[in-house]
């Protein structure tokens, strides 16, 4: 069975940073585009990144553009979100998934949980005031 394995979750004050890591289980990484999701409990699920398989591409949501760094070492078969100036709305369970759709490129579809079909367990972050 195929899995997403993640970790770097935890408490952090706001201001902080931390580094979450996700790899596969039973598959390569090498030809997967691969995103970050979260959600708060009672919302809908966020996109917060995407990273195309060669990482030449790579995509963010707003609210965390300047603060947040996606990046994957397939060699590693590993992917990361490197998260920094933390915000207590940050807060949340964060999830990665992985997407099969052939080419080394993102779509409008990368923001979209729909696009993905590999999901990992989730890592809480929770950040304090």
């Amino acid at each position: 069975q195929v899995q997403l394995v993640e970790s770097g979750g935890g408490l952090v004050q706001a201001g902080g940073s931390l580094r979450l890591a996700c790899a596969a289980s039973g598959r390569t990484l090498s030809r997967l585009r691969m995103g970050w999701f979260r959600q708060v409990s009672g919302k809908e699920r966020e996109f917060i990144s995407a990273i195309s398989y060669s990482g030449r591409s790579t995509s963010y949501a707003d609210s965390v553009k300047g603060r947040f760094t996606i990046s994957r070492d397939n060699a590693k078969n590993s992917v990361y979100l490197q998260m920094n100036s933390l915000k207590p709305e940050d807060t949340a369970v964060y999830y990665c998934a992985a997407d099969s759709s052939p080419g080394d490129y993102l779509t409008s579809g990368s923001r979209s949980w729909t696009s993905y079909e590999l999901w990992g367990q989730g890592t809480q972050v929770t950040v304090s005031s």
